[in-house]
């Protein structure tokens, strides 16, 4: 009999009170689960024989219980079959659902489940293994969660909902809307389809998949011959290695990108031109300019060895007040704490690390507000110390991943990624959609979807409303703040409101060689920082070291308040001031190189993403967090700015698996859910 357990004569009968027909004894019958643990979370599976109407409760119990007021718990009640209130079962065959929710007690005696029709027992399980919770190695919500943390506990999840309310479990044909083909939305639907739930559909307002992950080809140029730079994110820290011990060591979140990309090779094996392929990224490079208002004979920057090694280029920082300064340095690395243990702690284990910070007050205060409110650091030594306009938390992982020793890039560029998914949302993607509006259906409980074509006229063109039962919405809130909305709760307003946005832009310049490879001091890939007022960060190409022809490399980089000076600028004003700092940096050879070919993006600008990632300044992380774990009115918020990283791959990853877990938990599909937590690395979720 496989897992069904016909454990009474289906022949016996009984007449049920109000009915005229008789109900076979066993005529629920119980498929699964054989085991449960303490204080999880489970679906239990039924099967019907016979016409079973009216109202049915599951309970647990001794297995010799024969009614509802001898069991140990009821585990909820529904209306099945004909009765007038099973109405709400009209997606299930004969308005019968066949699967039910479980939040097992914290501690659970052995015993049966058992079924009633009502008040009559009419089913009962064969005896239910239970065990206590698994101990993981890695860990677990239970050893690190926090109310400030971001861990996501599907047992506490549910227990906080009405019994009855997410009693019964869904069938999988509700429709499922994805705003936003960025990675979050995309690696959503991918992970629906892994357990099976299909129809979906993605709204993207632009005409590309990929979101924030932009890669330019210069001169129309294609991926493989080299001719790009990212517009976007650029690279992944991969490892450590502690300069004391020598000991390397993962940075252990990052690891969800290459679980992605091999999920998308497999999908896509055979087609060479989706295979998602990782070549080293250079950071760190001997020869990269620095920020220094010395410079060579020649008059171009020196490189970072030259200044480390040359007492000529010495340019010692200057204080007002050396001691204060001194002292205040040393009390924000006091409150940091960040030495080689608590670095390997960050790389290893960025949950417990954040809880840790929570509990630590790092996010409590801005260097600034620390130094001035708890150190009493005098005011021009507190900004000389560190900038005053820096008001988000000290939150140090972007520190430990810079530490990196290690990176990886995408072989032809970020936009790989995105495009590898297109076989998997070809048939269900709409590009060029721009939604302006989500509204909450309260007769059949589903969402109005309106958008129009991008670049449209609002004033001439008719909307297209499209409704689903559920929606995924990935879209920054900084964009959210026009839309028209229902009535979240005052928490999650707020947060759409209020979460800060930072800007950036970015300039790629395509040279006729790459000079800088040839220069007296070689510049073979790494990033630089100079001092020239609106270039920021420079980083020369990782790939293709010392190739002919033609090469591109990452020009100016700069975020926040200095990227709105610069989007302000015209694209032709803006090229040539960036052009000229080439020239101060690197020589005549980089004007005699121009060719004319660049790439600008602002991402302030950009009308699908009006800015370049999450910013949340203090105390905003803490406060905004636990609203986006909530499910209101059928909607999932996903993205990078939902996750407690900003601003990298893996923030927009690791919210579409906590929010794929969080929907298929509203559906009662707890089985799904355990399996998406199971195998996309989701330590952080329980269930």
């Amino acid at each position: 009999m496989g897992l069904s357990f016909q454990l009474a004569s289906a022949a016996a009968l009984l007449v049920v009170a109000g009915s005229t027909e008789p109900i076979p004894v066993q005529s629920v019958l119980f498929k699964q689960p054989l085991e449960v643990e303490h204080g999880g979370v489970h679906n239990i599976h039924v099967e019907y024989q016979g016409d079973v109407d009216g109202e049915l409760t599951v309970a647990y119990g001794p297995c010799n219980s024969g009614s509802a007021q001898a069991v140990h718990h009821i585990v909820g009640s529904t209306y099945v079959g004909s009765h007038h209130r099973a109405a709400r079962h009209l997606d299930h065959h004969e308005r019968r659902p066949t699967r039910f929710v479980w939040v097992t007690p914290s501690t659970l005696p052995a015993g049966c489940l058992h079924a009633f029709l009502e008040g009559q027992h009419v089913g009962r399980s064969a005896e239910i293994m239970t065990k206590h919770r698994r101990v993981r190695r890695q860990a677990t919500f239970a050893s690190v969660a926090d109310p400030m943390g971001p861990w996501f506990d599907g047992v506490a999840y549910l227990q906080q909902k009405q019994p009855n309310e997410t009693f019964v479990a869904s069938t999988k044909n509700k429709r499922f809307g994805i705003l936003g083909a960025g990675m979050a939305g995309l690696t959503t639907g991918l992970m629906l389809d892994s357990v099976g739930v299909r129809n979906w559909k993605i709204l993207e307002s632009s005409d590309r998949l990929g979101g924030r992950m932009l890669t330019s080809y210069l001169n129309g140029t294609r991926p493989e011959e080299g001719q790009y730079h990212e517009m976007g994110p650029m690279r992944f820290p991969y490892e450590i290695t502690d300069p004391d011990t020598n000991e390397t060591f993962p940075i252990n979140d990052q690891k969800m990108v290459y679980q992605v990309a091999d999920v998308l090779n497999k999908i896509n094996e055979g087609n060479e031109e989706l295979q998602v392929k990782f070549i080293s990224w250079i950071q760190s490079s001997p020869n990269t300019p620095v920020s220094t208002y010395k410079r060579r004979p020649d008059g171009t920057f020196p490189g970072k060895t030259e200044v480390a090694t040359n007492p000529d280029y010495a340019e010692p920082v200057v204080y007002s007040n050396e001691t204060a300064a001194a002292q205040a340095q040393q009390a924000l690395d006091d409150f940091k704490a960040l030495t080689p243990e608590r670095i390997k702690f960050y790389a290893t284990d960025l949950f417990r690390a954040h809880k840790q910070a929570v509990e630590q007050g790092l996010f409590d205060w801005s260097e600034v507000e620390y130094l001035r409110k708890v150190i009493g650091t005098p005011l021009n030594t507190t900004d000389e110390v560190t900038p005053s306009q820096v008001v988000w938390p000290m939150w140090e992982y972007e520190t430990v991943y810079f530490l990196a020793n290690k990176w990886n890039t995408i072989q032809g560029g970020l936009s790989r990624m995105p495009e590898a998914f297109r076989p998997i949302v070809q048939d269900r993607i709409q590009f060029d959609s721009k939604v302006f509006s989500v509204q909450h259906n309260s007769q059949n409980n589903t969402l109005s979807v309106s958008y129009r074509p991008r670049g449209s006229n609002p004033r001439e063109v008719t909307p297209t409303t499209e409704q689903f039962d559920y929606v995924f919405n990935s879209v920054p809130f900084n964009l959210l703040k026009f839309w028209e909305l229902p009535r979240y709760s005052s928490l999650m307003r707020r947060a759409i409101d209020r979460t800060v946005f930072g800007g950036a832009v970015k300039v790629a310049i395509q040279y006729k060689t790459r000079f800088w490879e040839h220069l007296k001091h070689p510049i073979l890939g790494g990033c630089g920082r100079v001092n020239i007022p609106l270039v920021g960060q420079i980083c020369y190409p990782s790939w293709d070291i010392n190739a002919t022809g033609p090469g591109t490399m990452m020009a100016s980089y700069i975020p926040d308040y200095d990227a709105t000076v610069a989007c302000s600028m015209s694209d032709d004003e803006h090229i040539a001031y960036v052009q000229r700092a080439m020239v101060a940096i690197h020589g005549q050879v980089a004007e005699d190189n121009w060719t004319g070919n660049w790439a600008r993006h602002c991402w302030e600008h950009d009308e699908n993403h009006a800015g370049a990632f999450a910013l949340p300044i203090v105390p905003q992380q803490q406060l905004y967090l636990p609203a986006f774990f909530h499910t209101e009115f059928n909607t999932v918020f996903i993205g990078e700015h939902t996750s407690y990283t900003h601003s990298w791959v893996f923030s927009a990853l690791e919210s579409a698996a906590r929010g794929t877990v969080q929907l298929l938990l509203d559906l009662g599909l707890v089985d799904e859910a355990k399996k998406v937590n199971e195998e996309w690395m989701a330590r952080w979720i329980q269930l």
